[in-house]
């Protein structure tokens, strides 16, 4: 997974500032200290922008939060390194700032009226579907940030959102056609589906030996831990609607929908009630962890859990996941509930046997056997396909899915997605592991695109003209405005 975000996460870093006001909601996320040089109020600067510290913590916590949505149960600290994420984090405020740069010197501002209309418009700060001055406050507080600062930063993405709209550059109508062309080229062609029942395969017991010899480091027994879990229930407590009001009045901000819009108080109060119950447990169960700790009550039974199982969030297991055999974590919230948890042992992985391995051995040799026993068969049909009773079409387009016998509508998209793309006359498609079909075109043909066909090819062209303009700003920009770096780590 690595190696593909490696390759991938260029084009996964633009969303760092494409997205407007994209740090509401995000997590801090640290990353240690730099070594900084003989300008400490910055850590760089970018034509007559400066970076700040708090700008590139920012960036990292945006990009790390995405990385964690993408990949919920195996991001971490550890593969945020290995990824470069302090670096990427750098470029995309080295992008920001050439951007801003540039709207400087071509006058595009935005102004406060712009940024306050902004503000009164994020779902998160209205209450009833109307901007709340207390949820926006409670925001800030939650977030340790000023309202100077986050205001600023708003500007920042307003401004740089401006300035890509006001270059955006509609497509000529060649393009227009050209594009909608593509979709019209037919092809009639003959082919010949070949599967894995067209194949007989044996295993070899001493092959499937040496298999598994050549790749026994991939058959491991997972990483599990041994841990003793108290449960603590949150205590019945009987509260008033006054003492919950109170309590929503102060929390607001955390009572929030699958949208980010403030609860009110009578759609919260179920939630309040829980989390009025919970902190009354919350000393209980930190007396709990300390009588654990010094041995002044009994370890429950252990449970042997995997890593990653979902009774338990992903925060915890990346805790538990730091630390040692006979740690003891501070009581978390699970479910509703607080659970002290205890390391108890840690079982690494380790290659299996060969007996132990057997079964996802013999899987994966066959597997392997058939597709290429597969392939061999459908490449020597290819210059003989004629003799092999091949199926005919029309003339058909890449959208002609229905017209394509014996592949269903999956297979049949994807058959003809490659078909279109392909430069040769005639070969072999890989639809799956065991399913291949052998092709030959025998005509083709350009149709003319139609005014429907060009409507909707139009957002397609205005996206990846868009995306190739942007592209090729930046890349301009990052000579036309130089940047100073005046601490260690940040460039590749």
């Amino acid at each position: 997974m690595i190696s593909w975000m490696q390759k991938h996460h260029k084009y996964m870093v633009w969303t760092i500032w494409v997205a407007a006001i994209g740090f509401i909601g995000a997590g801090s996320v640290g990353w240690g200290s730099l070594h900084f040089g003989s300008k400490a109020s910055a850590i760089a600067k970018v034509g007559d922008i400066e970076i700040t510290q708090q700008e590139l913590n920012q960036a990292y916590s945006n990009l790390y939060a995405k990385y964690a949505q993408l990949f919920p149960n195996s991001f971490d600290e550890k593969m945020a390194k290995e990824l470069g994420l302090i670096q990427q984090a750098f470029k995309a405020t080295q992008i920001q700032a050439q951007l801003l740069n540039f709207a400087k010197q071509n006058g595009i501002i935005v102004t406060d009226k712009e940024v306050a209309q902004t503000i009164e418009h994020i779902p998160a700060f209205q209450i009833n579907g109307k901007f709340d001055k207390k949820a926006y406050k409670t925001f800030l507080t939650t977030k340790r940030m000023r309202a100077k600062d986050f205001e600023s930063n708003l500007k920042n993405d307003l401004t740089i959102q401006k300035t890509l709209n006001l270059l955006k550059v509609k497509p000529l109508n060649l393009e227009l056609e050209s594009a909608a062309a593509s979709m019209n080229i037919a092809d009639k062609i003959a082919y010949k589906i070949v599967t894995d029942k067209d194949i007989n395969v044996t295993i070899d017991n001493d092959k499937l030996q040496e298999y598994w010899e050549k790749h026994k480091t991939i058959y491991k027994t997972v990483m599990t831990y041994e841990l003793a879990i108290i449960w603590k229930e949150p205590k019945d407590i009987n509260t008033t609607d006054d003492e919950l009001k109170a309590y929503y009045d102060s929390n607001s901000f955390n009572f929030t929908d699958a949208q980010g819009r403030v609860l009110s108080f009578d759609e919260a109060k179920e939630q309040v009630k829980q989390e009025l119950a919970l902190k009354a447990t919350k000393k209980s169960a930190q007396l709990d962890y300390i009588a654990l700790k010094k041995g002044k009550i009994e370890q429950p039974s252990t449970t042997k859990m995997i890593l990653g199982d979902k009774k338990l969030t992903s925060n915890i297991w990346k805790e538990i996941k730091e630390r040692n055999s006979g740690d003891i974590l501070k009581p978390k919230i699970i479910n509703g509930k607080y659970a002290i948890i205890k390391i108890v042992a840690i079982n690494k992985p380790h290659i299996k046997t060969f007996q132990e391995a057997k079964a996802d051995v013999e899987k994966n040799y066959l597997q392997e056997l058939t597709q290429s026993a597969l392939i061999a068969k459908a490449e020597s049909m290819v210059e003989k396909l004629q003799e092999n009773s091949p199926i005919k079409t029309d003339f058909i387009k890449m959208n002609d899915f229905n017209k394509i016998k014996n592949l269903n509508k999956q297979e049949s998209l994807q058959f003809l997605q490659k078909l279109f793309i392909s430069n040769k006359q005639k070969g072999i498609i890989t639809i799956s592991n065991s399913k291949i079909v052998v092709y030959n075109i025998i005509n083709q043909e350009l149709k003319k695109a139609d005014t429907n066909q060009t409507k909707i090819i139009q957002p397609i062209v205005d996206k990846l003209k868009s995306d190739i303009f942007q592209s090729n700003l930046i890349q301009e920009l990052s000579t036309k405005y130089q940047t100073e770096v005046y601490a260690k780590g940040l460039l590749k």
